[in-house]
């Protein structure tokens, strides 16, 4: 059952009852069965979430994103407007994999709007990726990437 202080937008399809109390799951968003999220996460509209996907405790996910098989979010992270996240090496063929890769974003990330990530990468603690990147390789904890391909310019604090 899902906690009193969950909204959920009544144009909303959320099939789990693995919702965080405090989360607020906005306009047109799919949720599927198996997916969890933690508490005072904030889902924009427009988005999906496949069933094998772990949503930590106050993450910002924002309108347009798609979290696919495999995604794991973990507390404090930030998804901007239309970031692309894949899970499929080798999307053209027809051999599906048994699981897919993983992708996880730790704690404290933040990944820029419409940012493409491959799959099976990780985005390190308190990283920041800058907006419009692709990102083929796993991000350091601490380190400010952006580009295409992402590559190294510095620290995210600044």
């Amino acid at each position: 059952m899902i906690d009193q202080s969950v909204f959920i937008h009544p144009s909303a399809e959320v099939q789990t009852a693995n919702v965080g109390a405090g989360t607020r799951i906005w306009q047109f968003v799919v949720v599927l069965a198996g997916a969890r999220i933690g508490r005072d996460c904030n889902i924009n509209s427009h988005c999906f979430i496949e069933d094998d996907v772990v949503i930590g405790d106050c993450v910002t996910v924002k309108s347009g994103v798609q979290l696919w098989n495999g995604v794991r979010l973990e507390d404090n992270v930030f998804v901007g407007p239309n970031v692309t996240f894949t899970n499929d090496r080798f999307p053209r063929s027809k051999q599906y994999p048994e699981k897919f890769a993983t992708t996880h974003v730790h704690r404290g990330a933040s990944i820029g709007a419409n940012t493409t990530l491959l799959c099976g990468i990780s985005i390190g603690a308190g990283a920041l990726v800058g907006a419009g990147s692709v990102v083929t390789h796993d991000v350091p904890p601490g380190e400010l990437w952006y580009g295409n391909p992402a590559r190294h310019h510095g620290s995210a604090e600044g």
